[in-house]
């Protein structure tokens, strides 16, 4: 582990851990706008387009490595309540120059203006038209990081179920797959996690699950079949209270397609990833699920 990742678990620890008093959405939300200027402009050779699919925004980036025939459908995090693309401009051009391919990340409703099943309509939506809209469905990949990593997952089951054409392979970054809440890791690792608190857990489930039940796969994917899913990399850190619900996942997954992968990096913190600015196991961790994505089309 470099020594920047240990810096970087001590600098969210304190910034993001110690927060006071019960979860508060508004100020979650305030929270991430104000960090949104901090986030690093992508370089002058990625191209980021606003496009519109039918009522849905999608914000289409390439580079020059992209190939016009590869696409991923990307699906941010946020715990369903909070996210945008905006905030991953700094990364999915990375994304886009891992994979070769041109990444379409999807602003798809958030609670509790808009409750379950409101992302996943919204992230079928946008399967369709992109599988509509692009020259090869063989290329056409999703992803996600968080809850964006579970509704990928989700998606997954739903397009199955609807005996939909599946995407060539799934990658989910640190995925919250149970929000029945019942991993081990939500207890092994409370203290060690660095950056999420076991404690707003239940709310954020409530707030995003109205009353529906916790345990319906399209809501968690870990309680869905996973016969005939395509195959999925799963990255998760060993310190992250989500790390069992990455673990069983992929546990389900394997029965089925053995080529689906799970990666649990020593005390990375959730979706590190998304630090790869500064973080070299972030640089790491894209290089990986670029191999993946090749080991997938060969």
């Amino acid at each position: 582990m470099s020594l920047r990742a240990e810096l970087l678990r001590l600098g969210i620890r304190t910034l993001l851990k110690r927060r006071s008093g019960p979860f508060n959405i508004e100020e979650w939300r305030k929270s991430m706008r104000a960090m949104e200027r901090f986030v690093p402009r992508p370089p002058a050779r990625s191209q980021t387009v606003m496009i519109k699919a039918g009522r849905l925004t999608l914000h289409r980036v390439t580079t020059d490595a992209s190939w016009p025939e590869r696409n991923v459908l990307y699906l941010h995090g946020g715990a369903y309540v909070s996210g945008a693309p905006i905030y991953y401009r700094h990364f999915l051009w990375r994304i886009a120059d891992a994979l070769r391919a041109r990444v379409w990340a999807l602003e798809y409703r958030l609670a509790p203006e808009h409750a379950f099943p409101a992302a996943l309509e919204d992230a079928v939506e946008a399967y369709d038209w992109l599988a509509d809209h692009t020259p090869d469905i063989t290329q056409l990949f999703v992803a996600g990081d968080s809850a964006g990593g579970g509704l990928a997952l989700c998606l997954l089951l739903k397009l199955r179920d609807a005996g939909k054409a599946l995407p060539a392979a799934a990658i989910a970054l640190s995925p919250w797959t149970d929000l029945a809440l019942t991993g081990p890791s939500l207890q092994v690792n409370a203290k060690a996690d660095p950056m999420l608190n076991v404690e707003d857990l239940p709310e954020l489930a409530r707030i995003y699950l109205g009353a529906a039940d916790p345990r319906l796969p399209y809501a968690s994917p870990l309680y869905g079949d996973t016969v005939g899913l395509p195959p999925v990399l799963i990255q998760v850190g060993s310190d992250e209270i989500l790390r069992d619900d990455a673990v069983r996942m992929t546990e389900k997954l394997r029965l089925h397609n053995a080529r689906s992968r799970l990666e649990v990096w020593h005390r990375m913190p959730h979706a590190w990833q998304l630090f790869v600015p500064v973080l070299p196991e972030a640089h790491r961790a894209i290089a990986q699920i670029g191999s993946f994505v090749s080991e997938v089309q060969r």
